[in-house]
């Protein structure tokens, strides 16, 4: 113990900095499984409900697992940002799931085929006779085809994921180079080009939220959307953090170097975000619903008929009002197993988030979509809980060759000390 009652710094080789091997044993069936689910689920889905169906589940799992690792991408930017002691010890868990927009990338190559048979399969404004058959001006549409078009679209993947990647090596190398070197330097350098890349990284989503979901109804437009996407993606990577922190634990590694204040702080974001995702939320709704323009409108009616009426009172009871309950004492912010649980509670209600966002646009021939029945829920699941199971079990592979918690960065001694006023 140091004399101020924190413990003390351990050795940078120290057991409780690398993963456990119980853990590490997961990650080749968790690959393999992850897979063998996620083909499963697109298989099911498709010849259950049709093509748009089953990639409509793909991309929701897709998005869903993206969101994860661009709020630990942006966990990391802001902390180095801002400076902050707190998180050192708990960056790392960010960092490693950060990494994960690089095998994104190469999941989302089954999004951009479904454009080169120029049939709509996933995305509507790719079939030829759209606007025709849908009645709409041509001129207005002329306009949409300048941005929404199979090659503009593939350049501007290209560029969001050439931003993402370049970030995440970026941070992630000089974090793990510092692990080895204790260059104090390093902390300086990539503070220095943290302003720059909150500023990249939030053009980038906010973008690629317009292009991969908001343009699934292709008439439709909101400013507010990539905030709206924004507003997930962190609120569920505090949670995703504060759960893979907790499961750290209970196998053996930093048992002493998060603390009671750390879930106290996690709890504290986790609180915020779901205010600020609810906020967001209603924001973009009422200003929608008061503007009243069919162009507009139509979105938000997709989603207030039939079983997608029902789950949005899900979100709003379940996503907003009882997670802000719930998450309000500061008691409960200083129990970790409840700040696991509340975690764990939100990464599930941010996927049904997801899924009410994309899964109404996957209907066929005009016909109102469904969450598809049993199958088609089946399936959506089969695909989100195998890409998270193959993206979990590649994060295993990387955490081998790292270390848990940034051993040798100059906060660290700040982070364990660290107390809540």
């Amino acid at each position: 113990m140091s004399e101020h009652g924190a413990p003390a710094i351990k050795p940078a080789d120290d057991p409780a900095f690398q993963l456990p091997e119980s853990l590490s044993a997961l990650r080749l069936p968790l690959c393999i499984g992850g897979l063998v689910a996620l083909v499963l689920g697109w298989v099911i889905g498709t010849v259950a409900q049709g093509a748009r169906f089953g990639m409509s589940a793909y991309l929701t799992a897709f998005i869903y697992c993206l969101t994860l690792a661009l709020g630990c991408l942006f966990f990391v930017l802001i902390q180095h940002l801002c400076r902050a002691g707190w998180s050192a010890v708990v960056r790392r868990i960010a960092e490693l799931v950060m990494i994960m927009v690089i095998p994104l990338a190469l999941l989302f190559l089954p999004i951009l085929v479904t454009l080169l048979f120029g049939q709509g399969t996933l995305y509507v404004w790719d079939q030829p006779d759209y606007a025709k058959s849908n009645h709409l001006p041509m001129d207005a549409w002329a306009e949409k085809s300048r941005w929404l078009n199979q090659g503009w679209f593939t350049v501007r993947a290209i560029i969001y994921f050439a931003i993402w990647a370049g970030l995440a090596i970026y941070y992630y190398r000089g974090s793990v180079e510092q692990d080895e070197t204790g260059d104090k330097s390093i902390t300086d350098r990539l503070q220095y080009w943290s302003g720059p890349a909150v500023m990249m990284f939030c053009g980038a989503t906010t973008f690629a939220a317009f292009d991969w979901v908001m343009s699934l109804a292709p008439m439709w437009f909101s400013t507010m959307f990539g905030v709206y996407i924004f507003a997930g993606s962190v609120l569920a990577a505090h949670c995703l953090i504060a759960v893979v922190a907790f499961l750290l634990q209970k196998q053996g590694a930093m048992r002493d170097e998060v603390t009671i204040e750390h879930y106290h702080d996690l709890g504290k974001l986790i609180f915020g975000f779901v205010f600020f995702w609810t906020y967001i939320s209603f924001s973009q709704y009422m200003l929608i619903w008061y503007g009243n323009i069919p162009e507009e409108t139509e979105w938000f009616y997709h989603r207030q008929v039939g079983a997608w009426g029902w789950l949005a009172l899900v979100l709003i009871f379940f996503h907003w009002m009882l997670p802000f309950l719930g998450t309000l004492s500061r008691h409960v912010r200083r129990n970790p197993k409840l700040v696991f649980g509340w975690g764990l509670y939100l990464l599930v209600m941010h996927y049904i988030d997801v899924y009410w966002m994309i899964m109404p646009e996957a209907r066929v021939g005009g016909q109102a979509a469904t969450p598809g029945g049993v199958f088609g829920v089946f399936a959506s699941v089969l695909c989100v809980g195998g890409m998270l199971a193959l993206l979990s079990g590649l994060v295993l592979r990387v955490a081998e060759q790292a270390k848990v918690v940034a051993v040798r960065d100059p906060r660290l001694g700040e982070s364990i000390a660290f107390e809540n006023i």
